[in-house]
C-alpha cells in the first residue's frame, strides 16, 4: 500500500473493533499476503471467522465491560 494514511479503530458497544484505513496483514517473514481498507475485529470470542467480527456476539448477547 502506499504512505500509510491514518489508521482508525472504533471500539463499538457490545460489538467488535471496526478498522478503517488501509492496512496490510503480513505473514511472520513480514511479508504481506494481503490488504484490506476496512474490515471488523471480533472481541466476543464467538466469531467462527476470528480474528473478524461475522455478527456472532448478537446471538451469543455479548455485553463488553466499560472502557476506562
Amino acid at each position: 500500500m502506499s504512505e500509510n494514511p491514518k489508521v482508525t479503530m472504533q471500539v463499538k458497544a457490545n460489538g467488535s473493533i471496526r478498522v478503517t484505513g488501509d492496512v496490510d496483514f503480513l505473514d511472520a517473514d513480514g511479508n504481506v499476503i494481503k490488504s484490506e481498507n476496512g474490515f471488523s475485529l471480533c472481541r466476543c470470542g464467538h466469531s467462527a471467522n476470528k480474528p473478524f467480527c461475522d455478527g456472532a456476539h448478537k446471538a451469543a448477547g455479548f455485553e463488553a465491560p466499560p472502557l476506562s
